[in-house]
């Protein structure tokens, strides 16, 4: 298993570049979706909350690649965007026709959940902009060659949205590792944008193509065995035991599969309900488990979005040149904090996350 080798920080206009779909969501509250009369908006995806942990908290130069439709409705999406400072200039804008017969932008409609009952999502996101991408769409050259970036990050949600969405993904993640930049692949399997067009076994299809040409893989304690096809033994069906012995033989098996691969990262999550959490997590590079700091009992405000700010505190210690038991800390500290408020995006900062990782109380600070 070869080291990172990570450009220096002058080599390029970007520290990260993602690719993802951005939605809406809708969050009801304390409510519910289907009984609620009013919600609050967000904007979230998974590829691109990792743009923007590292640059809401960390500091960092992120930029996204995605598109979206021409209407109020994306326009509201880039006015959250820009809240959260990560650069747009490489956003398409696609016309709308006025009613969303042909394009249109997703909402995703979340709810918290509560003690024994658990968040819930309903998606509404077919015929997206960014699902309409397709190869030769996006210059990639540009972006990797043209402004250079040191860290490029898709993943799974993005690869399930259509027919040419891997493909898009391909043809980045190519470019990228062709001018050096490291590639990182969050799996995040969503059984909801499968099920319709081939379910868990064409996932896994998928993703097994796309993994063969990343550097970095993320997952969490379900993705291995559902996007990837890899059992976790010891480990029984409902996920209760937090044991990272058990996933390292599965990442063992995976580093094994895909040569490529020089970090493996998962967080670890035992679900005792949906407001309290036991929470860790593991990396595995050069050979080398390192574990973060299991939080037993952690209070959940918003569970949505935890594992994308695991994914920004780790690649942030990746790119600050710290070590990688210092990463693993940082990412785990960084989604444990980001679960404590609402919506999909962190809301921490970086000297909230070094108090976290050095065990410091919640106690009020005044």
């Amino acid at each position: 298993m070869q080291a990172l080798k990570i450009k220096p920080e002058a080599s390029g206009k970007w520290d990260l570049v993602s690719l993802g779909e951005i939605m809406l969501r809708l969050d009801p509250g304390d409510s519910r979706v289907a009984t609620t009369r009013s919600f609050r908006v967000w904007e979230g995806g998974g590829e691109y909350n990792v743009a923007r942990g590292l640059r809401r908290c960390f500091g960092l130069r992120t930029a996204v690649v995605t598109a979206l439709a021409d209407n109020p409705v994306g326009r509201l999406v880039q006015d959250l965007v820009y809240q959260g400072g990560v650069d747009q200039s490489h956003v398409k804008w696609v016309p709308y026709d006025g009613v969303g017969r042909t394009v249109r932008n997703g909402l995703n409609f979340t709810e918290r959940g509560f003690g024994l009952r658990a968040p819930l999502g309903c998606s509404d996101r077919g015929h997206t902009a960014v699902s309409q991408l397709q190869p030769g769409s996006i210059d990639w050259k540009l972006i990797f060659h043209g402004e250079g970036a040191r860290w490029f990050h898709t993943g799974g949600i993005f690869c399930a949205l259509s027919e040419t969405t891997p493909l898009v993904a391909k043809e980045a993640l190519q470019a990228a590792r062709g001018n050096g930049t490291v590639a990182s692949y969050d799996l995040n399997y969503r059984e909801s944008l499968w099920k319709a067009i081939g379910g868990r076994k064409r996932a896994i299809e998928v993703n097994r193509e796309v993994v063969s040409q990343v550097d970095v893989l993320f997952g969490n304690e379900e993705d291995f065995t559902a996007a990837l096809g890899f059992e976790v033994e010891g480990v029984d069906e409902n996920l209760s035991q937090l044991d990272p012995e058990s996933f390292l033989r599965m990442i063992e098996r995976v580093v094994a599969a895909y040569p490529n691969l020089k970090l493996v990262a998962t967080t670890l999550r035992n679900v005792r309900s949906a407001t309290c959490n036991d929470w860790g997590a593991v990396c595995y590079y050069e050979g080398q488990l390192y574990s973060a700091t299991v939080r037993n009992d952690l209070e959940i405000y918003d569970r949505v979005g935890g594992g994308d700010s695991f994914a920004s505190g780790l690649i942030y210690g990746f790119l600050a040149g710290r070590s990688p038991e210092w990463a693993v800390e940082c990412g785990a500290a960084h989604g444990a904090l980001a679960m404590s408020t609402p919506g999909d995006t962190t809301m921490a900062t970086l000297a909230e996350v070094e108090k976290v990782m050095k065990g410091a109380s919640p106690r009020v600070a005044r």
